[in-house]
């Protein structure tokens, strides 16, 4: 991890663009750009160990990130991958305690971090962040709760059928570092590289895609919609 230099105005843009932040007035944005820098991670770096202190909320400016936790025998599982926009870190920085999760780059990326203090601080002064803050959390929790949903409800197939439809085509068939692995995928879906092996062989003997050399490739998305219900 690096700090890279910004200029005041460059802070101010990326606190605007935030989710949490863009419809607070000039001046509480001025005040917290001074608690903002701009940090950059090379790939695979961590940026957020599980059970340590909070520095505040990171806001990303370019790159991809996975949050993702380990399970008692050292499996990991994905619980998101954020880009360019999304912030990550609320939990510890409102209630004051340790990181919940993982978070490490995927890719080379720059973050935005706003440190914990000042926007506890501007929660304090101004309800309208406080509002705000409030629905985004609320929109966490969703997802959270679907989450559990997909774990729970649907087979490993359904889910990887799902996951295949929503990931772009470069993260499945590209040469290049975006594509994702066998164990990416495994760890997307909550389970392990053995098993999206028999599901993607599943997928493949029905007609739903090809795989060819670890690329894949949607050959037939009707049949995917059709997994993903079953």
């Amino acid at each position: 991890m690096r700090r890279l230099p910004s200029s005041k105005e460059t802070r101010m843009l990326a606190l605007q663009g935030n989710r949490y932040l863009k419809d607070l007035d000039e001046g509480i944005l001025a005040d917290l750009e001074e608690h903002t820098q701009l940090l950059f991670f090379e790939g695979e770096e961590s940026i957020l160990h599980e059970g340590r202190p909070s520095q505040g909320l990171y806001y990303l400016e370019s790159g991809r990130v996975k949050i993702y936790k380990y399970s008692p025998s050292g499996r990991e599982m994905i619980i998101n991958v954020l880009e360019r926009g999304a912030s990550f870190n609320e939990v510890p920085v409102f209630d004051q305690l340790e990181n919940p999760v993982n978070v490490a780059a995927v890719v080379d990326t720059e973050v935005w971090l706003i440190d914990a203090w000042a926007l506890r601080n501007v929660i304090a002064i101004h309800p309208r962040a406080a509002q705000q803050i409030i629905i985004n959390l609320s929109q966490n929790l969703r997802m959270l709760v679907d989450k559990v949903a997909e774990l729970s409800f649907y087979s490993v197939t359904a889910r990887l059928a799902r996951l295949l439809r929503e990931l772009p085509a470069d993260q499945l068939s590209s040469s290049g570092p975006d594509r994702l692995t066998q164990d990416d995928l495994a760890a997307r879906v909550g389970t392990v590289r053995e098993v999206v092996a028999r599901s993607l062989r599943e997928l493949e003997n029905c007609g739903a895609i090809e795989v060819d050399r670890g690329k894949i490739y949607i050959q037939d998305e009707a049949k995917l919609i059709d997994w993903e219900c079953s």
